[in-house]
């Protein structure tokens, strides 16, 4: 863009120019860069107390940004079983499926903070989970969330009778824009376990009776 369009388009609105536009971009803790540049205002007029200020304005560092990643309300992962009831038979696969509850922020949702002054938008995203079936196997990590019957691909069979205590847990990583900005990479995950369940594994016998 010329100078004089930038002079014009403040004087189109009765301001001194010439237009200036504002950038920033969050640092690492070393204050390297650790992110793109995002234009966050523009002004035709910018006077020399308002430059100092911003210079004084304290920097958002990417540090700052995972640690308000890692303080967000994460929803917990739920482990949800078929045959329902939560009961099933030795030797019949089970299916097993994550769900997620109302309570906390759940992947692809925005949660929206305040650091230091910005509006920094927190869009966790599942990476992976582990599920553990009770009797000392589990699968995972795996990005499968699993399914109910008969396409759900997260199956396990039981051998033995017993009460098995199943969970699963969920690796979050996530993204974070600031002031409206581009959606950009947090670069760190958080792994949550979600409540157990127990389920009965039942043996089913079979007889023959005289009738």
């Amino acid at each position: 863009m010329s100078c004089q369009t930038l002079v014009s388009a403040c004087q189109a609105v009765g301001r001194a120019g010439p237009l200036t536009w504002w950038w920033s971009r969050p640092l690492n803790v070393d204050g390297s860069p650790a992110g793109v540049w995002v234009r966050t205002g523009q002004s035709c007029n910018v006077p020399a107390a308002q430059v100092a200020a911003a210079a004084a304005r304290p920097v958002l560092t990417l540090a700052a940004i995972r640690q308000a990643f890692r303080q967000v309300a994460f929803a917990l992962p739920q482990v949800h079983v078929q045959p329902e009831g939560d009961v099933t038979l030795v030797n019949l696969p089970t299916f097993f499926e994550v769900r997620w509850p109302v309570q906390g922020v759940q992947p692809g949702e925005v949660a929206t903070v305040d650091i230091l002054g910005r509006s920094v938008r927190v869009r966790p995203l599942a990476r992976s989970f582990v599920y553990r079936f009770g009797d000392g196997t589990r699968f995972g990590p795996t990005t499968d969330p699993g399914g109910v019957y008969p396409e759900g691909t997260v199956r396990h069979t039981y051998t033995q009778p017993a009460t098995a205590t199943v969970s699963v847990s969920a690796t979050y990583g996530g993204q974070f824009s600031v002031d409206g900005g581009p959606w950009q990479q947090v670069g760190e995950t958080i792994t949550l376990t979600g409540p157990a369940k127990g389920v009965q594994v039942l043996e089913a016998r079979a007889r023959l009776e005289a009738g």
